[in-house]
C-alpha cells in the first residue's frame, strides 16, 4: 500500500530508492554478522547507519544536524514505506534511534543532544530503555527505583527488567523516583546512566522462543553515581518524558507490526490457508496503515496511539497463530521462506512458525499490555468511567 501519488513525494521516493541501490552494503546482502541483540550493532551496520545519517536519510524529518533533510510528513512516510518494501533496517538499535534519541531531541538540553543523541544517531554508541520493573511493568507509575539527590547529582538504587539489549548498550535512559512523597504519577525523573558506571549490573536471559535469544535483561543498580547533567527534562517531571518516550515506542511499534503483517502476507501462499484468512490479514494491515497515517498526519490525541498498538500487536498474534495451526506439527520446524534483504529483518532468523507465534506475545506486552491499552482507549478516547 502506497500513499496517494504526488509528484514531489514520488520524486523523493525515487531519490531514496536510488540511494539505496547505490549504497546498501554488500555485507547486508550476504547476511554477515547479524545483530545478537537490539543494542548490538555490527561494524558494517554502524557504517551503514552513519552513511544514512550523513546523507540525510536516517530521519528525513529532522534537520541535517540530526540525520535528516527537513522533509515533510508525506515524504517521511514514503521513506518508511520504501524501507519496509525492501525489508531494510535503517538501525539495528531501534530503541536507541526511535525512542532514546527521539526523547533527547524532544526533552534534552543542547549539550545532551550533542553528547548523547547525535552519537546514538551516528551509531557511535547504542542505548536501551530502563522502564519496567518487577513490580511496575505496564503500570510504570509504580516504579520503585530510587534516585536520591546529592550536591552534584544522584545516587541510584533499584532494579529494572525486560530491558532489551541492555548488556550491549552504552547508555540507559532510566526512569527513577526522585520524590517518594509525591503522588504516584509525580516525583519521577529520567536519567541517562552509562552502563559502564560502577554499580550497574546487567544479566541477559532467554525468551520463550529460544534460550539463546539473549535480548531481555535484568538490570541491577547499586549506589550508582549519576551526574546532574544527565537529568533529562526537569526534576520530578519524568512522567511527561515517559509519556513522550512511550509515544515514540508505540509509534515505532505500529510501524513494525505493519512490516510483520506484510511478511505474513508475503508468506500466505506458503501457509496454504484459505481466502478468508488472507482477506482478514489484508484488512487488518490496511486498517492499521490508514489509522497510522491519520495519527501521524493529523496530530490526533496521543491516546489514539493505543488503538494502533492494540490493533497491530493482536493482529500479528492472531495471524501467527492461524499460520501455526495451518501447518500443524510441521509448524514446529517449518523455516520461513527467504527473499531479498530478509537477512536485515529479525524475523529471518526465526526458524519455525511456533517461534514466530511465541514471539508475538511480546508484542501484546511490550510498550504496555493489551489490557492497559484497552483501559487507555476506554478512559481517554471513549470517556468511560474507571
Amino acid at each position: 500500500m502506497k500513499l496517494a501519488d504526488d509528484p514531489e513525494v514520488e520524486e523523493f521516493r525515487a531519490e531514496f530508492s536510488a540511494f539505496l541501490d547505490a549504497h546498501l552494503p554488500a555485507a547486508a546482502e550476504a547476511g554477515e554478522q547479524r545483530a545478537r541483540s537490539s543494542a548490538h550493532v555490527p561494524d558494517w551496520a554502524r557504517r551503514w547507519q552513519r552513511t544514512l545519517f550523513e546523507a540525510g536519510w536516517l530521519l528525513p524529518g529532522q534537520p541535517p544536524e540530526y540525520g535528516g533533510r527537513n522533509a515533510g510528513l508525506p515524504q517521511q512516510l514514503a521513506h518508511l514505506e520504501e524501507l519496509a518494501r525492501r525489508r531494510i533496517y535503517h538501525s539495528f538499535n531501534p530503541q536507541g534511534l526511535g525512542i532514546i534519541a527521539a526523547s533527547l531531541l524532544t526533552f534534552g538540553t543542547e549539550e545532551q543532544k550533542r553528547r548523547w543523541a547525535i552519537p546514538i544517531l551516528r551509531a557511535e554508541i547504542t542505548a536501551a530503555l530502563g522502564m519496567s520493573e518487577p513490580e511496575a511493568g505496564s503500570d510504570l507509575a509504580s516504579l520503585r527505583t530510587r534516585a536520591v539527590p546529592t550536591a552534584d547529582g544522584f545516587v541510584v538504587n533499584g532494579q529494572k527488567i525486560w530491558t532489551s539489549g541492555a548488556h550491549d548498550a552504552d547508555i540507559l535512559l532510566t526512569f527513577v523516583r526522585t520524590d517518594p512523597d509525591a503522588p504516584k504519577h509525580q516525583g519521577i525523573s529520567a536519567l541517562l546512566i552509562p552502563t559502564a558506571a560502577r554499580g550497574v549490573e546487567r544479566r541477559p536471559f532467554g525468551s520463550i522462543a529460544a534460550e539463546d535469544d539473549l535480548d531481555f535483561n535484568e538490570v541491577f543498580l547499586t549506589d550508582v553515581q549519576v551526574p546532574r547533567e544527565n537529568l533529562v527534562g526537569p526534576l520530578n517531571e519524568g512522567w511527561r518524558v515517559a509519556n513522550g518516550s512511550l509515544g515514540h515506542e508505540r509509534t515505532l511499534l505500529w510501524l513494525s507490526y505493519a512490516e510483520r503483517l506484510e511478511d505474513l502476507l508475503r508468506d500466505a501462499a506458503d501457509v496454504g490457508t484459505g481466502q478468508e484468512w488472507y482477506a482478514t490479514l489484508r484488512m487488518d494491515l490496511t486498517a492499521l496503515r490508514l489509522l497510522g497515517y491519520r495519527r501521524l498526519g493529523q496530530g490526533r490525541e496521543p491516546a489514539e496511539i493505543s488503538v494502533l498498538k492494540l490493533l497491530g500487536s493482536e493482529a500479528v498474534q492472531s495471524a501467527s497463530l492461524h499460520a501455526l495451526e495451518a501447518h500443524g506439527a510441521e509448524g514446529l520446524d517449518h523455516p520461513k521462506r527467504t527473499g531479498p534483504y530478509h537477512h536485515m529483518h529479525h524475523e529471518h532468523f526465526i526458524s519455525s512458525w511456533f517461534e514466530r507465534y511465541a514471539r508475538s506475545f511480546a508484542g501484546t506486552i511490550a510498550g504496555g499490555t493489551s489490557e492497559i491499552q484497552r483501559n487507555i482507549i476506554a478512559e481517554r478516547i471513549l470517556g468511560l468511567p474507571r
